[in-house]
């Protein structure tokens, strides 16, 4: 993980390497954004304080991706492209038994794919899921956790949920 001091000093080096990385340093500083925003939500209480709702069962992604943790919705930051305002907060349970950040998620109910985020695009459009949930586009940032399937996967191959944290079928 790179610090937030880490990815402003790669700006100005960055905006120098010329015109084939412009669109780099931009994404640089909302990643920064993100990392300031959301590092108060490293306590899942905070979390809960600003808005974010959590789901009591932890989302296990297809055999073999791994999976996705415990999300935090806060809906009112739906479609919202700010990266300081991501639409849910991904916990993973942690070895002391309390759970930790690793991810973001911005979410769109449009009917089109949003404008890139970050320099990634929306992954979409996805099904509603739940009765009332409009087909929808998601980018996902494991922005606290590395994941080897890369930055903006859907799942991390290392997040595992644990038996009986799933929602009954």
């Amino acid at each position: 993980m790179i610090p937030v001091t880490g990815l402003l000093a790669l700006v100005p080096a960055l905006a120098l390497a010329g015109a084939a990385l412009a669109p780099a340093p931009q994404a640089l500083l909302q990643l920064a954004a993100a990392y300031r925003a959301t590092a108060p939500y490293q306590h899942t209480r905070t979390a809960t304080a600003a808005g974010y709702v959590p789901d009591t069962y932890c989302v296990p992604g297809k055999p073999g991706v791994g999976g996705l943790g415990y999300p935090h919705f806060n809906h009112a930051h739906d479609d919202s492209r700010d990266p300081s305002k991501p639409t849910a907060l991904i916990y993973e349970d942690d070895v002391r038994g309390s759970r930790r950040l690793v991810a973001l998620e911005w979410t769109s109910t449009g009917p089109n794919r949003p404008a890139n985020l970050f320099g990634a695009a929306f992954n979409g459009p996805i099904p509603g899921k739940f009765p009332g949930q409009p087909a929808h586009y998601t980018l996902r940032v494991w922005l606290w956790k590395e994941n080897p399937s890369g930055r903006f996967a859907l799942y991390n191959p290392d997040v595992r949920c644990r038996p009986g944290t799933t929602r009954p079928a």
